[in-house]
């Protein structure tokens, strides 16, 4: 059986706008197309308007704007409300558990029965020295490898060097807002996503590498701008794709989750949000905080959506058919879209029969 679980209380419905101002309609025009392939039942709302009647909803809304997407049903959610609501779940579950501090060294599949499966092992730190304090291995029928950042790591760890999954990173900034120019703003408005240089001039919804410098609200109402995209590039050791613990690297991914106070930094997403929001000012923006996203691509080529992948066992010498099932790249959709995500997993997971 699989149980969707009921979030209440920690969602607003907010409503929202993409748009568009000359030129950029048929961005639009190829989402709603692409929402009109869909089976009606999974149709969200969507609504194609003038921009003057984006005007009537949001006056702040610059003049340059000809048309835009109106979504009745977008909302936020609030993110650590959400991820207590789970794990209160998975606690009071038959068997549920989750282990703090404790990260894995290794996986291997199961070679001493036909039933299959995966070793993994894993070292526990102790929180406030970081000191190993713990190792163990774990017998599991089924992996599930939802680990981030890290995901194509582990992957990598079993797969041979010419079949490696490389990973590309990039670094979105938010600033908070305070002033003149969104005093009347209730949706989270996004604007057509610049097109990349290498792609077809304004032809795919793929030729892009980042939404944009877009509006979004918190629970509270309070206004934020972002994220902005920065590509990185990670320390040698990651980048060869070795699944091994390196100190550089932490430190690494430490200093690029930090908000940083670069003008510049404002001063081009400032530039950005004006072309939608002329009336703000610079001085109203303050760094906010940041995120990092995995990419399946790298800078130059479009955009390429996440990947669900299946493995067995039995493609690493394991002695029977057991699943792995890996989540690749994975930016800021995969939160808001978990429950939906881990329906497909479990969908899949049947199809081993397993849990059906």
């Amino acid at each position: 059986m699989l149980i969707i679980i009921g979030v209440i209380g920690l969602a607003i419905a907010n409503r929202k706008l993409i748009v568009a101002g000359k030129g950029q309609r048929s961005y639009l025009e190829n989402i709603i197309s692409q929402i009109n392939s869909l089976p009606p039942k999974q149709r969200p709302p969507l609504e194609l308007i003038r921009g003057a009647r984006a005007r009537e909803m949001e006056p702040d809304l610059s003049m340059k704007i000809d048309s835009a997407l109106y979504s009745p049903q977008t909302g936020i959610i609030d993110s650590h409300g959400f991820l207590e609501s789970l794990e209160k779940e998975i606690t009071n579950s038959e068997g549920g558990d989750i282990v703090c501090s404790t990260r894995v060294v290794r996986v291997d599949p199961y070679k001493a029965d036909t039933s299959g499966g995966w070793i993994v092992q894993t070292l526990t730190t102790q929180h406030d020295t970081q000191e190993p304090s713990e190792t163990d291995a774990i017998l599991a029928r089924v992996l599930i490898n939802a680990s981030g950042l890290n995901s194509h790591l582990i992957l990598n760890s079993l797969l041979s060097p010419e079949h490696a999954i490389p990973m590309y990173y990039a670094r979105g900034s938010y600033a908070s807002y305070r002033g003149p120019g969104t005093k009347a703003i209730s949706r989270l408005i996004y604007p057509v996503p610049e097109l990349t240089k290498t792609g077809p001039k304004g032809s795919h919804l793929s030729d892009f590498q980042s939404l944009g410098v877009h509006l979004t609200l918190d629970m509270n109402g309070n206004i934020r701008f972002g994220p902005d995209i920065e590509w990185l590039t990670p320390p040698l050791l990651t980048m060869n794709m070795k699944f091994e613990r390196d100190e550089e690297a932490i430190d690494f991914w430490k200093q690029h989750l930090r908000a940083d106070e670069q003008q510049q930094r404002l001063e081009e997403m400032y530039c950005a949000i004006t072309q939608y929001l002329p009336n703000i000012t610079l001085s109203g923006l303050r760094p906010d905080y940041v995120g990092i996203r995995p990419k399946l691509g790298p800078p130059t080529s479009a955009f390429r959506d996440f990947e669900i992948r299946v493995d067995s066992s039995s493609a690493f010498g394991g002695s029977g058919e057991a699943p792995m099932i890996t989540l690749l790249g994975f930016e800021s959709p995969g939160l808001t879209a978990s429950l939906a995500i881990g329906e497909v997993v479990v969908n899949s997971l049947k199809q081993w029969k397993i849990g059906s």
